[in-house]
């Protein structure tokens, strides 16, 4: 799995409250004394503006007489969902954190930001890009910290950099032949990776009402005793928690398991244990508990939470014809899937602090080939877009298969408060 870059929006960002009333959102402490306490209680989940492109499609649904599906794809643009924070000067990003966050306080809302700048991000592949290095990766960090301020956000640090370091990139030190020097090279970059995103964690933590998770992937790739080591390089101990599923298909029942023994790994190596006695997704699901029941009881007050991304989860993960492509791809945009659980708080978990939409459903994953020589994605029969533009049939898909469904009744007219 790779997580795939947003399209960078200038626009101002409007606001959508939820509806949610969480007096200690995301697990944040009371409120300061000098913050207004009703404001803490009433604080909803922002929406920022949308793909314009996902309201054009809607328009040109409704000039085809398609009134559900356009409705459908408007209540998906309006879901809130997360600002990706990539590219950009210091400066730039600093404006457009602080634009973001301002008015998200305006509306009572708190935003869901996103960093996705790292150097050597995703090995130059799908979602390639980031900064050169590590000077410029902390001067663009605190640049973000300056424009959250004081001001309330939950900020998703890096999805797949923990995942996916350079070690594990088949052309991780491709500027060099030497197999040896090759290997130096990417250990030192591997270093410099668990370096950044440790730094980034603690920068963005010390802000006062800011809630910061680092991104730990989802339950089909790393398995627990694998990540966890990661996650503790890359400095979750100074973290709200870690994030689940960003962009990615895995069902709630296993983020929410995944999340689970994650967290329960983590406080067993916090008292000093060793991540490889943990758990992992694998074990029987009755022996994991036992194992937890003995070593970790479940103390939610004394737990790594996290946040899970359910923007397209709706009907689970993608499983291809067994045998067809040399690479399936299941990550990248895979068919039939539908957007997933809506944004919220109260996820009835008291480890999962909420479930957001942090990949922004319809912008493609990238150009799918499935290990074929393209350049039609195979199992779609088209070219899929680049990552992060707008991908219309998977945008529909999205909403006709979501689940819980979006689109209104069908003896519904959209807008209309009547049945016809």
């Amino acid at each position: 799995m790779r997580t795939t870059r947003p399209i960078l929006r200038t626009a101002l960002p409007l606001a959508l409250t939820t509806g949610l009333t969480s007096a200690l959102l995301l697990g944040s402490p009371p409120a300061l004394a000098t913050e207004d306490p009703v404001d803490a209680l009433t604080t909803s989940l922002y929406a920022p503006r949308a793909n314009p492109q996902a309201y054009r499609q809607a328009d040109e649904l409704e000039g085809a007489k398609r009134s559900r599906e356009a409705a459908g794809l408007r209540a998906m643009a309006r879901t809130p969902h997360a600002v990706w924070l990539a590219g950009r000067t210091p400066d730039e990003v600093r404006r457009e954190t602080r634009a973001v966050v301002r008015d998200a306080a305006r509306r009572r809302a708190t935003p869901t930001l996103v960093l996705y700048n790292v150097p050597g991000r995703d090995c130059s592949l799908y979602s390639a890009g980031g900064l050169r290095d590590s000077a410029e990766y902390r001067a663009w960090v605190g640049a973000v910290a300056e424009g959250i301020g004081g001001g309330r956000a939950v900020v998703v640090v890096e999805p797949d950099a923990l995942a996916l370091v350079p070690a594990d990139c088949p052309d991780g030190a491709k500027d060099t032949k030497d197999a040896k020097d090759a290997e130096r090279v990417k250990a030192t970059r591997t270093a410099a990776r668990y370096a950044q995103v440790s730094e980034a964690v603690t920068t963005l933590g010390t802000l006062p009402r800011t809630k910061v998770y680092v991104d730990a992937g989802h339950p089909a790739w790393h398995t627990v005793d694998s990540i966890v080591p990661r996650l503790v390089k890359g400095g979750v101990a100074h973290a709200t928690g870690f994030s689940v599923n960003v962009s990615n298909y895995s069902t709630d029942d296993a983020n929410a398991w995944y999340g689970r023994l994650v967290s329960s790994c983590l406080a067993y190596v916090d008292k000093g244990g060793k991540a490889s006695a943990c758990p992992t997704q694998k074990w029987r699901r009755a022996d994991a508990r036992r194992w937890l029941d003995r070593h970790v009881p479940l103390d939610a007050g004394r737990m790594k939470h996290f946040v899970t991304d359910t923007s397209r989860n709706g009907q689970g993960p993608w499983s291809p014809p067994a045998g067809k492509y040399r690479d399936a791809q299941d990550w990248c945009n895979p068919p039939a899937r539908g957007l997933g659980a809506r944004p919220t708080t109260r996820t009835g978990d008291p480890l999962n602090d909420a479930n957001l939409w942090i990949k922004t459903p319809g912008e493609s994953d990238g150009e799918c080939l499935r290990g074929t020589k393209g350049p039609k994605d195979p199992e779609r029969g088209t070219v899929d877009p680049k990552a992060g533009v707008w991908f219309p049939a998977q945008a529909l898909e999205l909403v006709r298969l979501a689940n819980p469904a979006i689109m209104p009744p069908e003896n519904r007219v959209p807008g209309r408060g009547r049945d016809v």
